[in-house]
């Protein structure tokens, strides 16, 4: 699996060693099904003890328990289905007391964890506010630089929503096929990411040939070369963005900010809120067909508003004043 966290932890590696360091990307593998393996995965990452270096920069579950005096931890993921999704109601650990103590040994080891590090940035608001609210530690807020920007140029205005990224039920890219059916005729929509799943696909594909939108959608699902991304994205009347409440900005959103991409999401989606204003730098619905369709068909009622957000999304990002250099100067401090 490739997504978000996996980018940022090359471009975290590759701005290291621009800095001057020798830096050096370990993965550990994880496996969430079944739930009851969790833990072996868990005491495996503790196992690991890395004495030869001079610093860890530790990003997400599991791999923060790894053990090393000077570690610092910008987190970017906990186990969320032993916190807010578990909540939510949607978790995979099982029911009763087993999945219980699997959520008490995470909790308890999360902790443990934290206690240990140097510093703890997250990278973003939502994040920093979930660790707070389960766990009980402060930390700072860094927000993730974009990869790539010189990509993200911006282009001609299209007839067409982008909606990039893996696809997946958190990702939520269904909805936006539900609400097109609603939305203006002249709508269209360009999905493209490779799935997390086959049957992430499936689904979508199923959805596209049972409401008769054939002809307004097209799937590109698969793990795009970065050119390709990145043309869809410049060429796009606005960028579409829907996850259920997830942690960061999205580099999709960040992507598209850059891009000068009037941006959609829903009142839900968690950090990417940071970045889209309603009618500031796009559209703010609510995670339901009819609110979606609103704003879908918004985008093309007004190509001139359209790209007054797209400006907004562009000059919100640049306040941010984020860059790689100042993000490997404070991860070292």
């Amino acid at each position: 699996m490739w997504g978000g966290a996996e980018e940022l932890a090359v471009n975290l590696q590759k701005n290291l060693v621009i800095a001057g360091h020798h830096s050096e990307i370990l993965r550990i593998p994880f496996q969430w099904e079944p739930a009851t393996r969790i833990s072996s995965q868990m005491l495996m990452v503790r196992a690991l003890e890395l004495w030869n270096v001079d610093k860890v920069i530790a990003l997400k579950f599991p791999a923060f328990y790894i053990r090393h005096p000077n570690k610092t931890l910008w987190l970017l993921h906990q186990y969320r289905q032993a916190y807010d999704l578990y909540d939510a109601g949607q978790t995979n650990l099982p029911p009763g007391q087993v999945g219980d103590d699997i959520r008490t040994l995470i909790t308890n080891a999360d902790n443990e964890a934290f206690a240990e590090s140097e510093r703890i940035f997250t990278n973003s608001e939502v994040t920093r506010r979930r660790l707070k609210k389960y766990n009980g530690f402060d930390a700072t807020v860094l927000l993730p630089p974009i990869n790539d920007p010189g990509l993200f140029t911006g282009g001609q205005s299209g007839d067409y929503i982008f909606a990039g990224g893996r696809v997946n039920g958190m990702k939520r890219q269904h909805l936006l096929l539900d609400a097109l059916r609603q939305a203006s005729p002249n709508v269209k929509l360009i999905i493209a990411g490779p799935p997390d799943a086959p049957a992430d696909g499936d689904q979508l594909r199923e959805t596209v040939a049972r409401l008769g939108l054939g002809d307004r959608v097209k799937l590109d699902l698969r793990f795009l070369p970065r050119e390709t991304y990145a043309n869809y994205l410049n060429n796009a009347a606005a960028v579409a963005y829907l996850p259920f409440d997830e942690d960061s900005l999205g580099y999709v959103a960040m992507e598209a900010a850059t891009a000068d991409k009037a941006l959609i999401t829903t009142s839900d989606s968690g950090g990417i809120l940071g970045l889209v204003k309603q009618r500031e730098t796009g559209w703010v619905a609510e995670p339901t067909t009819s609110s979606l369709a609103d704003a879908m068909s918004a985008v093309f009622a007004d190509a001139a508003v359209t790209r007054g957000y797209g400006s907004g999304a562009r000059d919100l990002w640049n306040s941010f004043g984020i860059t790689w250099p100042k993000t490997v100067e404070t991860l070292l401090q």
